[in-house]
C-alpha cells in the first residue's frame, strides 16, 4: 500500500507541473509545447495554425492524464494492488469510468473544432469578431501572422502558462486553450488593480503585479484582464499606439533602481557644483537631455590602487544616466553597499565615487 501511496503522491506532483510547468520543466523542456515541437511546426512562421495545434495538444493531453494514472497504477503495483482490488467499489467505477469518458470527450470536441477550417475552435470565434467587408477569420489570422513575424513586437511571458503580445495593432493574450484578441484603435487599456509582495525577509525588497482591464468597443469582443510585473508595464506601454489609463488610486512602487536613481541625485546636491561657460550637447547616453553632470576629484581616499582618479572628459551625460551607469556597475545582491561603493567613468574608466559627481552650472560672466 505504501508503494501505492507514493506513486499517487508522485504523479499527483507531475499532473501539476504538467498543467502549471514550473522553471525547471520549462528550461529542460518537459512542457507540452518543447515535446511536441515537430508536430506544432513554427510559432514565427504560421502564430495562429500553431496556438490552435498547441490548445488541441493541450486538451488532449490533459484528458488522458487521470486514465494515465490508472493504467501506471496497474503496472505498478499489478493485479493484487490494494487500489485496484477496490475496483467493485462504486467510487472506483465512477472514476475508472470518467477515465474513460474524458479522452473521448476531448475528441469529440476537437472534431466539432475542426469542422469548416477550424472555424469553431475558441481562437478562430474570437478573431472572427474582427472581419471586415465580408472577409473571413483566416485572412485576420494571416494579417496577426504577418505582424508576429515582425521585430518589432514586445512578448511578456505574465505566467508558465500565459502570455502577452503586444504588436503593431494587436494585443493577444494567449492561454493554454484559447488566445483573447483586442486590436489598438477600438481598445481602452485601463489598470484597476495593485498587489505588493515581499520577496526577502527584511522587506526591502518587493515585487508589485498590476491587473490591466482590456476593454474593446468592438460589437461581440469581451474584456480580458492582463496581470503583469510592474515592471513590464513600460515595456508593455511602449509597443502599444494608446496611453494606458491608471486609476487614480493605483501608486506604482519604485524598483531598486528608480529609488537608487532618487539617492543619487540627493547625494550629489551636497557637491560642489561644476562651473563652465562652454556649450553643453545632449547627453550621449539618452539622448533626450542636455549633459548636466561632470566628474571630478573631491574625495580624500587614496588608501589603495582602486581609489579615485582625476576625469579629464568633458560633461557628456545627465544625472541620471549617470546613476543608472553607476549602478549597473554595482553588486546586484548588495543594494546597501552601492552608495558607498565606486564606478569608472564611461569614457576613461578612471575610478570615481559619488562624491567626485558634480552638477553642471553655467559660469556667470
Amino acid at each position: 500500500m505504501n508503494t501505492e501511496i507514493m506513486y499517487t503522491l508522485f504523479y499527483l506532483l507531475l499532473t501539476v507541473c504538467v498543467i502549471y510547468p514550473p522553471s525547471e520543466f520549462i528550461s529542460l523542456g518537459f512542457t507540452i509545447p518543447s515535446l511536441f515541437t515537430s508536430l506544432l511546426g513554427s510559432e514565427s512562421e504560421e502564430f495562429i495554425a500553431y496556438h490552435i495545434k498547441r490548445s488541441i495538444l493541450t486538451l488532449f493531453v490533459y484528458s488522458v492524464l487521470p486514465l494515465g494514472y490508472i493504467v501506471g497504477l496497474w503496472f505498478n503495483g499489478a493485479e493484487d494492488a490494494s487500489l485496484l482490488s477496490l475496483h467493485d467499489h462504486v467510487f472506483w467505477k465512477i472514476f475508472g469510468t470518467t477515465c474513460i469518458i474524458l479522452p473521448l470527450l476531448a475528441a469529440y470536441q476537437i472534431i466539432y473544432w475542426s469542422r469548416d477550417n477550424w472555424r469553431y475552435h475558441p481562437i478562430a470565434k474570437n478573431i472572427s469578431h474582427f472581419c471586415n467587408n465580408n472577409s473571413d477569420w483566416i485572412s485576420v489570422a494571416s494579417n496577426i501572422n504577418s505582424e508576429f513575424r515582425s521585430i518589432d513586437k514586445t512578448i511578456i511571458q505574465t505566467s508558465s502558462i500565459c502570455e502577452i503580445v503586444a504588436t503593431e495593432n494587436w494585443i493577444l493574450k494567449i492561454t493554454p486553450f484559447t488566445i483573447f484578441v483586442a486590436h489598438q484603435s477600438d481598445t481602452r487599456l485601463v489598470v484597476n488593480k495593485s498587489d505588493t509582495h515581499h520577496i526577502s525577509q527584511n522587506n526591502e525588497r518587493e515585487v508589485q503585479y498590476v491587473t490591466i482591464e482590456v476593454k474593446s468597443f468592438r460589437e461581440g469582443v469581451g474584456s480580458f484582464v492582463i496581470r503583469l510585473n510592474a515592471m513590464n508595464f513600460r515595456d508593455l506601454q511602449n509597443r502599444l499606439s494608446r496611453t494606458i489609463e491608471v486609476l487614480p488610486n493605483i501608486i506604482f512602487h519604485k524598483n531598486i533602481l528608480e529609488k537608487f536613481i532618487d539617492a543619487f541625485k540627493e547625494e550629489i546636491q551636497e557637491n560642489i557644483r561644476y562651473l563652465t561657460n562652454q556649450e553643453l550637447d545632449s547627453c550621449i547616453g539618452c539622448m533626450q537631455t542636455i549633459a548636466n553632470v561632470k566628474l571630478q576629484k573631491l574625495c580624500t581616499d587614496s588608501s589603495n590602487t582602486e581609489s579615485c582618479g582625476t576625469c579629464y572628459c568633458k560633461p557628456m551625460w545627465c544625472v541620471d544616466c549617470m546613476a543608472r551607469w553607476f549602478a549597473s556597475r554595482q553588486d546586484n545582491e548588495q543594494p546597501d553597499t552601492w552608495l558607498s561603493s565606486r564606478c569608472t567613468c564611461p569614457m576613461c574608466r578612471v575610478n570615481f565615487c559619488i562624491l567626485d559627481v558634480c552638477l553642471v552650472e553655467a559660469e556667470e560672466n
